[in-house]
């Protein structure tokens, strides 16, 4: 299928609910207090019909500033939903050895652990991501995987499997002159058009060559004029839904996010914080003092009180006044508890609906605790993560599997690729201590081997280093059994 005709609108109608649900999304992510303002005009009231705090456009005095405050905590969703995925990174393997000295090298050098970081905490927010492999050899001598965001995507899915994907960008944008960038990957080839277009129309179709970020693209296009071919039978992208189902549009291939039906809360969030500042600033001590203690600066000029003064002039005030000295203090109460239990009330409440435990966000007990009891805390959070790299690995296995496919067209045909196997790393590692004691109080009950010992301390070794640390130590302790093909070992 070829790129799109030129006049087209863009974004594609079709896609249209989508796009501006992202849009919203994105706004709760950035934290943007403007993008927040504009993406609510057209939905000013929260379920309890109550007007959306960021819906109220507001025009402050001369000298004052718009009081409203906003609390990240969807930006923390995000966060935390990456973290939980991949603060450790995950390892890739593959059973032959050159293949696995390659892949090291393409995932070390390339920086995937972060790319992939990246990608989950959009894919939180936005409700996925789609992972790319590209190369540029004036850069570096292997392929790259990119993160590129489900906003900047046209999918095409057959049977819930992404068939063809058109990534796009805004290049540059002069008054109402955009320049876009079209990268349609297909099975096989990739396409690449530049277009010159409107806010809401694609345009007209340009050389490659007439924008100076697509120009070097031009020397690496087939004769057609608009394709690199691949040579693969497989897709150089891949879409990674955040979870399903979507609950919006069910049947929908695309995923959902993090912050579905929790904008209300968000909302609400935000206004809690906001009366709690106000109390604040309510509750500043003021004095009121008659005119008598204030100090005249001439006509024109007004009045100031001192409040530094130690020494005034004696007023005249009736006898038996109760405030003899005519100045009353004024300051508020500040309603502390109350605003503290409904902001954390709010907030369990929206990171529950995201499928995460509150002491994941530090709404729980913040006692010391092992690595296991972590775990039993929160569970959820867990049984979240575990869902989500259920939909990341099938597409990361073949993104790298692409890459290294490309990787032997490209840079180094010897080799032979493979579809890697991905183990996730642990989320909550284990003290050292911990471990150390719970092998000791094994080895002093005579109820574990030191093979099992070894595999306990280092789960990620596989059976040929398990069984190499295992002679060493036995070695070093003179537990080593002698080898019994050995002449004179049993002598």
């Amino acid at each position: 299928m070829p790129l799109p005709d030129n006049g087209a609108p863009w974004p594609p109608p079709t896609l249209g609910h989508l796009y501006r649900e992202m849009r919203v999304d994105d706004a709760w992510y950035s934290g943007d207090r403007r993008r927040l303002a504009d993406v609510h005009q057209d939905h000013q009231h929260r379920r309890d019909g109550r007007r959306r705090l960021w819906a109220r456009r507001r025009h402050p005095q001369p000298g004052r500033h718009d009081t409203r405050l906003h609390i990240p905590l969807p930006a923390d969703i995000a966060t935390t939903s990456a973290d939980l995925l991949f603060s450790e990174p995950p390892t890739f393997t593959v059973t032959d050895p050159a293949v696995q000295a390659r892949l090291d090298e393409i995932t070390e050098a390339g920086g995937i652990a972060n790319t992939l970081l990246e990608a989950a905490e959009v894919a939180a927010a936005l409700g996925g991501v789609y992972l790319r492999v590209t190369w540029d050899a004036s850069l570096a001598a292997r392929p790259l995987l990119t993160a590129v965001h489900a906003d900047c995507a046209i999918p095409e899915f057959r049977w819930g499997q992404l068939a063809a994907v058109t990534f796009w960008r805004e290049l540059s944008a002069a008054g109402s002159t955009v320049w876009r960038h079209l990268e349609r990957h297909e099975v096989g080839r990739i396409l690449h058009g530049l277009y010159q277009g409107t806010t809401d129309s694609l345009g007209t179709r340009a050389p490659l060559t007439e924008h100076p970020e697509t120009a070097p693209l031009a020397d690496s296009l087939s004769a057609e004029g608009d394709t690199i071919e691949t040579g693969l039978d497989q897709l150089t992208a891949a879409y990674v839904p955040n979870i399903r189902p979507n609950r919006r549009h069910r049947g929908s291939p695309f995923g959902r996010s993090d912050y579905q039906s929790a904008h209300d809360l968000f909302d609400a969030l935000d206004e809690t914080w906001s009366s709690w500042l106000r109390d604040i600033r309510l509750a500043r001590a003021r004095l009121i003092v008659p005119d008598g203690y204030l100090r005249d600066h001439g006509p024109g000029r007004g009045a100031s009180f001192d409040d530094d003064r130690e020494i005034w002039q004696a007023l005249s005030i009736p006898p038996g006044d109760n405030n003899a000295s005519g100045i009353t203090l004024s300051q508020f109460a500040i309603r502390v508890a109350e605003h503290q239990q409904t902001a954390d009330a709010i907030m369990r409440q929206a990171v529950q609906l995201a499928g995460y435990s509150a002491q994941s966000f530090g709404l729980g007990d913040s006692t010391a605790a092992t690595a296991t009891e972590v775990t039993a805390r929160e569970r959820r959070s867990m049984t979240t993560r575990d869902k989500k790299s259920r939909y990341w690995a099938p597409a990361l296995a073949d993104m790298l599997h692409v890459m290294l496919r490309l990787d032997r067209a490209l840079y180094t045909p010897a080799l032979t690729p493979e579809r890697p196997v991905i183990v996730y790393g642990d989320s909550v590692s284990e003290d050292p201590q911990t471990v150390a004691q719970t092998l000791s109080l094994l080895q002093q009950a005579q109820a574990v081997s030191t093979d099992t010992k070894v595999r306990l301390l280092h789960p990620d070794w596989d059976d040929d280093t398990v069984r190499a640390e295992v002679d060493r130590i036995l070695a070093e302790t003179g537990q080593a059994v002698p080898d019994p093909m050995q002449a004179g070992a049993l002598d």
